[in-house]
């Protein structure tokens, strides 16, 4: 008998400890959600960060880094100073300008001030979409094999960033709040709003430091009714990612010096 009243009180006690361990993480996750509200983003916004890992894990960290082909892509996620290095050429913030470094002249096709954080923003959705200076509104949803995908345009308040008209918008899949979709305008050398949304799929996603982040994205045509075709070009891929809470040193940032 003694065994058995043993073996039933260790019962109560495992399923007490459990739904008590499941009443904190859930309370725990409305905190978050309830923080990340307070905020201004509204609360299905919320939920899509919280998937993705939530903005008290993004904010805890120093460093973000990955790999797009040749080119290692390291941005300090407090400043924002960035690093792109490949083998013939590097750019860079240093928080005060945008450098290149080429071996020889002509290596680095492009414009550096538009392409240093490019690809960060990219890689760094959800997060990036919780910056200051953001205004958040509902927009139509998207449809594309048989999916409504619900989503939030974003905007900037004036003097914020170097394009401070650029839009976002980001569609999320309603059964699991995870990112699909991203819709997004390029005003850089225009420096006027514009209406032409470009679209990216983000097709794969892994986790990085209990972060989701993403692992490839594919750039779609859309038809006359704004939705998803086809991929329009090869997807990119991320490769070596790395989200770090160690803080690198200024001088990372800087131009080599000859």
């Amino acid at each position: 008998m003694k065994k058995i009243a043993i073996v039933f009180i260790l019962a109560i006690t495992i399923v007490s400890c459990k739904k008590q361990f499941k009443k904190e993480t859930e309370d725990k996750n409305k905190t978050e959600i309830k923080s990340e509200v307070n905020k201004n983003i509204p609360k299905e916004l919320a939920k899509v960060f919280k998937t993705h890992g939530g903005l008290a894990t993004w904010n805890s960290l120093q460093v973000l880094s990955f790999n797009k082909g040749e080119e290692a892509h390291t941005a300090d996620l407090k400043s924002r100073k960035t690093v792109v290095n490949s083998p013939k050429y590097s750019l860079g913030f240093n928080g005060s300008e945008v450098w290149l470094d080429e071996e020889n002249e002509g290596d680095y096709k492009g414009n550096p001030e538009f392409y240093y954080n490019l690809y960060f923003y990219f890689y760094a959705m959800p997060f990036v979409l919780a910056d200051d200076g953001i205004i958040y509104e509902k927009a139509d949803s998207i449809s594309f094999e048989g999916i409504e995908y619900p989503g939030f345009k974003i905007s900037y308040k004036a003097n914020i960033g170097t394009s401070p008209d650029d839009n976002y918008i980001v569609y999320y899949n309603p059964k699991n709040f995870q990112m699909e979709w991203l819709a997004y305008t390029v005003t850089f050398n225009s420096k006027e709003p514009s209406n032409r949304y470009n679209l990216i799929k983000y097709s794969k996603w892994e986790n990085v430091n209990d972060l989701i982040l993403p692992k490839e994205i594919t750039w779609y045509n859309k038809d006359d009714k704004g939705m998803p075709t086809e991929p329009s070009r090869p997807s990119k891929e991320f490769t070596l990612p790395l989200a770090s809470k160690a803080k690198l040193a200024d001088s990372f940032f800087e131009k080599p010096k000859k």
